[in-house]
């Protein structure tokens, strides 16, 4: 049981690192090189897009449970954007990666935070026995 639990664990853990670094590249990317906005600074907009999900970068290199799952819900804010700048065609590609990203790390995260959680209820239960 256990093995089978911290297998799961470490998987979403890399998916979770992979799409996490992944989306703060595809922010960089974006909005500092492949569609500056016009007249706007890009500069403020990636900052505003970027710091919030940066903010998670310590608790997610670590790896804390409830960190995660707290993220998911940050997450949910950049999933509208997302959705949005994947319906309007001059970013269309940027959306559907941006969104692809995001439910994969949403995913992973929340599967993350589930299966650490339990492993480590168990890795308890099996040391107290």
């Amino acid at each position: 049981m256990t093995q089978s639990l911290a297998n799961k664990t470490r998987i979403s853990r890399v998916l979770v690192l992979v799409s996490y670094f992944g989306l703060l590249l595809l922010f960089s990317l974006w909005y500092l090189w492949l569609a500056p906005s016009q007249g706007d600074n890009p500069w403020v907009i990636w900052l505003v897009h970027f710091l919030p999900l940066a903010a998670f970068a310590p608790v997610v290199i670590r790896g804390t449970p409830r960190a995660h799952a707290w993220m998911c819900f940050v997450l949910l804010l950049y999933f509208l954007e997302a959705v949005i700048a994947a319906l309007v065609p001059p970013t269309r590609w940027l959306g559907l990666i941006d969104c692809a990203l995001l439910v994969t790390l949403f995913t992973s995260a929340m599967l993350f935070a589930r299966w650490r959680s339990q492993l480590d209820r168990a890795l308890r239960a099996e040391a107290s026995a």
